[in-house]
């Protein structure tokens, strides 16, 4: 099983990401289900399934082309702007899906989902959520008194020539730093925090520094020793709550 795996996901991913010319993106877009482009798509794929399995499992093969294009073609009429990214993987979970039914077709298999819902996992799952999004917003209430004294009109004229940042940039960055953090205490790899803490302090606070804008630079600081800090707390309170967990 294991073996018919790996060959299916190879050529999906390989079919996918490696043998799609960004031209065939391109005009699949702007055709949809008229693009010549998605049935070579299809048949890249055909020959990869039949390449990777050396022509065995004539019915994973048949299941996963047909499915292939029935979840590209929906995709393609679906998109829009503004879905394009959920779309995306959702199109990826579902061929993952049906990679999976076609390997329970050949190796039956059966996904206890039971015991799959246990206390570790649950656990897991519960520091995830604190150590991305409520730390977030933890650390934004820790720092609303600062706001006020940063974005004065002064302030404001000073940082205007550090651009503009993207949105939720400032965000996004945190919920991963922490996350590599706790990632890293699981693994018992406290080097590699060090390591994340002088590559931020590269990037970012010697951009603030040469701006001369000390009170951004030291809000800055704060955000990022609680953002740590947190990651910290949570990975070492998270391996502490497991060990009494059987």
């Amino acid at each position: 099983m294991t073996l018919l795996v790996l060959q299916l996901l190879l050529a999906h991913f390989i079919g996918d990401f490696i043998l799609q010319p960004a031209k065939w993106v391109v005009h699949k877009k702007a055709y949809k289900l008229k693009s010549k482009y998605l049935y070579y798509h299809i048949t890249v794929h055909f020959l990869l399934l039949l390449l990777c399995t050396v022509f065995n499992y004539f019915g994973a093969i048949a299941l996963i082309v047909i499915s292939h294009l029935i979840i590209d073609g929906a995709k393609l009429v679906f998109t829009t702007p503004k879905n394009e990214r959920l779309l995306f993987i959702l199109d990826q979970l579902l061929h993952l899906a049906f990679i999976a039914i076609a390997v329970h077709l050949y190796y039956p298999f059966n996904i206890p989902l039971h015991e799959l819902i246990s206390p570790k996992l649950l656990l897991l799952l519960l520091f995830l959520i604190l150590v991305s999004f409520v730390s977030a917003i933890l650390i934004k209430i820790l720092l609303a008194p600062y706001i006020q004294i940063l974005f004065t009109e002064e302030d404001k004229t000073a940082t205007a020539d550090e651009g503009a940042s993207l949105p939720n940039a400032g965000k996004y960055i945190g919920i991963l730093e922490r996350l590599f953090v706790f990632g890293f205490i699981l693994a018992n790899q406290w080097a590699a925090i060090g390591l994340l803490i002088a590559a931020k302090s590269v990037f970012r606070f010697g951009d603030l520094n040469k701006g001369n804008n000390r009170k951004l630079t030291e809000y800055v600081l704060i955000g990022t020793l609680l953002s740590f800090g947190l990651a910290i707390l949570s990975g070492l309170g998270y391996t502490a709550i497991l060990s009494f967990i059987p």
